[in-house]
């Protein structure tokens, strides 16, 4: 039947012609891109792009770049650039022995490298500085405040490692820095329950073995709510071996009483009992350790996504913005924003509600972390930053950290440095890379609402940019 134009109550109606597609970008590699973020495994989902030329910021691809959306881990590039900006990567947090006739004090900045063998270095130097016997020891918490957990954070996370309780006291189970947190170890052996050890040795969990040797390895440790007792389950074969990372409900005191451990292997005894207190004026100092500069933490910290670093670290800006009163998220929050204002980022639309990204009251958009990335390229601190992230493909998890597993045998392998972030329904992964004609970029991918994870669409987008 052939089509007629029909003239109804004055006004000409035309048959519509035949549907015509939009035309297709002539950019191969945002023809891909394209592709990539409108696949069916996005349907529903939210997604916020932008990829930017590292060199002068000229954008070459973006899909709703001003979207308000989670960025999970995303969330440690702005902490990281914030503390750069705030502390300096030459910062460097103290802890400090000080003494008043025979009572020392031991006084904690947030250092998130405090593990078991400077805390013995600590009580060597107290053992070295003259006096064996003491009264009493005053722990001294102040220089943050005592929020130990983030506001919203989820209470079915609380017994985890990496959602332990934040300290101007703490201390770290291993050289990855797990701060808060204690290693539950545990052997297979053949006809009996697996051998399990807690470390650093502390007596403030009690653990409970209801583990089984039999096959595989699905040992897991879950803490009581707001209580000290570990439960181990599962099962693990006889002859192997592994670890569960549970946080610790006090850090200070699990501090404190690994300190007057290592005294007692020094040859110094305390008599009394470990309290809480502020260190006075007048007293005399005994001992401290300092730790390693904060660019030689930014690594662990970005590489293996240490949610407790970011939240020293938040706190430690906080004492640098208003030294008078002890580190807290609202204050430290307030100047790692200022800071990134300063560095280039609109922060009208920026919401940070903690340094690790734990947190749904963070809110980005993809514009605003592309800045960071571009702006930072600017400041002497970059090359630390850039060094710090994880790199595709490396199997050393001090190098590929949390992408040591991904994009393997690619051009993206060994080229793309990038920041993880998972939450659930969250996927992000921002970054640098340098593309198939040495054009390098910056890029930032965010997914929200997803129903199955996103990561893979992620790194296929971060390849595209490699190769294409």
């Amino acid at each position: 039947m052939r089509a007629v134009s029909v003239i109804l109550a004055g006004v000409l109606l035309i048959p519509p012609g035949p549907a015509v597609a939009a035309p297709a970008p002539t950019d191969p590699l945002v023809a891909r891109l394209e592709q990539i973020f409108t696949d069916q495994r996005l349907v529903g989902a939210t997604v916020a792009v932008e990829v930017r030329e590292a060199v002068g910021g000229r954008v070459v691809y973006q899909h709703d770049p001003d979207v308000r959306v989670l960025p999970a881990s995303n969330q440690k590039l702005l902490t990281a650039a914030a503390a750069l900006e705030v502390l300096g990567a030459g910062y460097r947090f103290r802890t400090t022995v000080r003494g008043h006739g025979r009572v020392l004090y031991l006084r904690g900045q947030g250092d998130p490298t405090l593990t078991y063998e400077r805390i013995d270095r600590l009580a060597a130097a107290v053992a070295r500085a003259g006096a064996k016997r003491y009264a009493r020891l005053i722990v001294d918490d102040t220089w943050f405040d005592r929020v130990p957990l983030g506001l919203d954070w989820s209470w079915q996370d609380e017994s985890y490692g990496f959602t332990a309780p934040v300290s101007a006291l703490s201390f770290a189970a291993n050289e990855r820095f797990d701060n808060a947190a204690v290693e539950i170890r545990y052997r297979g052996v053949a006809g009996r329950r697996p051998t399990v050890r807690v470390w650093p040795p502390t007596g403030s969990v009690r653990v409970i073995n209801r583990a089984v040797t039999r096959s595989g390895d699905s040992v897991g440790a879950v803490r009581a709510h707001g209580r000290a007792v570990v439960t181990l389950s599962g099962s693990v074969a006889a002859g192997r071996s592994g670890s569960a990372l549970v946080s610790v409900p006090d850090p200070a005191a699990t501090a404190a009483g690994l300190f007057r451990a290592a005294l007692r292997r020094h040859g110094v005894t305390v008599s009394g009992p470990t309290s809480r207190g502020v260190t006075p004026g007048g007293t005399r100092a005994v001992a401290a350790q300092v730790s390693r500069p904060l660019a030689e933490i930014l690594p662990p910290f970005l590489k293996l996504s240490n949610n407790g670093i970011a939240e020293l670290l938040v706190k430690a800006m906080s004492r640098a913005a208003d030294p008078a009163r002890p580190g807290s998220w609202p204050t430290g929050l307030a100047a790692a924003t200022g800071a990134l204002g300063r560095l280039g980022v609109d922060t009208r639309l920026l919401t940070m509600g903690d340094g690790s990204g734990l947190s749904r009251r963070n809110w980005v958009t993809a514009r605003q972390v592309t800045t960071v990335l571009e702006k930072a390229q600017r400041r002497t601190w970059f090359p630390t930053f850039r060094a710090a992230l994880p790199v595709a493909g490396s199997a050393d998890p001090m190098v590929g950290g949390t992408l040591r597993n991904r994009m393997r045998g690619t051009a993206a392998a060994g080229n793309v440095r990038a920041k993880t972030g998972t939450l659930s329904g969250v996927n992000a992964l921002s970054g640098y890379v340098t593309g198939a004609g040495g054009r390098r970029l910056a890029f930032t991918f965010i997914v929200n609402a997803s129903v199955d994870t996103a990561a893979p669409l992620l790194d296929e987008a971060a390849v595209a940019l490699a190769t294409v």
